[in-house]
């Protein structure tokens, strides 16, 4: 959603200069688009149900899936000398979401590309960025850490849309930002089981990861709405560039071989478990776009900071 800023007008010598920002009915939009009325979760068309009705069974799916995303992440790296290979992970994960969105993309009429690959080229870095550099911090901060970091997402994201979007936030939009994200850092700190790990290397991964969130649901927001995209698209395009980021990464570094060789020897455990790991993740996606979407960015990092 394109804000707009109102007038600014300038008074000398009886001169006015008008700036403000179209709105979107101004945009210039693909031109094969026809609606940008309808809502898809999964290949399950939403738009008969009212927008609360939409927004309610959006949010209980993200709280469901993110919930057992989480669980599961941490259940992988519980396992005993798996730490060091979050990145392969995240390869791994990003090519069971290329093949989920492939698998959605073809059950559907559309299957054409909407938004340009140069658009894809970026949010596929970005998304490399949060994932990866999220899933490699637990090699160095436990869950409650990374979580206390990623109650801060909001203020990123909020940032981000001022500068991508072009967005003004009023100061009770800020002051709501910044308590609520206290407020879930106390929640998170208030369990007297939870003991903060601060490693100094983790810290900075997941640092980096916030900067990425600050920015990938802005890009994210600002193309679907221009080009009318489909979740399926977004993760069948985005995610299969990741894996060509990741990989040059991690033939650069040498780390694919150890990370194979150790699978390999426990592929249940480590291959069936991103299994399962990336499903809850793509459904949980699904959900995640169509609130950015419709209800844009911000409002969606609400939803998941929670």
């Amino acid at each position: 959603m394109i804000d707009k800023f109102g007038t600014m007008n300038y008074n000398n010598a009886r001169k006015h200069l008008s700036i403000s920002i179209p709105s979107s009915s101004e945009v210039t939009m693909s031109p094969h688009i026809k609606s940008v009325e309808e809502l898809r979760v999964l290949g399950i068309n939403l738009s008969s149900f009212n927008t609360a009705t939409q927004f309610g069974i959006c949010t209980a799916g993200i709280f469901l899936f993110h919930l057992l995303y989480g669980y599961l992440q941490e259940l992988i790296f519980s396992m005993e000398g798996f730490k060091p290979f979050g990145w392969y992970l995240t390869l791994v994960q990003f090519g069971f979401y290329s093949l989920f969105g492939l698998v959605e993309l073809q059950l559907t009429q559309d299957k054409r590309r909407r938004i340009p690959g140069k658009t894809y080229m970026i949010i596929a870095f970005l998304m490399v960025g949060t994932m990866g550099l999220s899933n490699t911090s637990l090699g160095y901060l436990n869950y409650p850490t990374q979580v206390i970091f990623k109650c801060c997402k909001l203020i990123s994201v909020m940032i981000g849309g001022i500068f991508i979007q072009g967005k003004r936030y009023n100061l009770a939009d800020v002051s709501a930002a910044l308590c609520m994200s206290l407020g879930l850092i106390w929640f998170t700190l208030a369990d007297s089981k939870v003991t903060p790990n601060f490693n100094a290397t983790g810290v900075l991964l997941i640092s980096l990861a916030l900067c990425a969130d600050a920015a990938i649901g802005n890009v994210q927001e600002k193309a679907m709405k221009l080009h009318n995209s489909s979740s399926s698209e977004i993760a069948l395009y985005s995610c299969s560039s990741g894996c060509g980021y990741i990989l040059t990464g991690l033939f650069g570094v040498g780390g694919l071989g150890p990370a194979v060789a150790f699978c390999s020897q426990h592929p249940v455990t480590t291959y069936g478990y991103a299994f399962f790991f990336s499903l809850t993740g793509y459904f949980g996606i699904s959900f995640v776009l169509a609130l950015i979407k419709f209800f844009g960015a911000l409002l969606i990092v609400t939803v998941t900071a929670i």
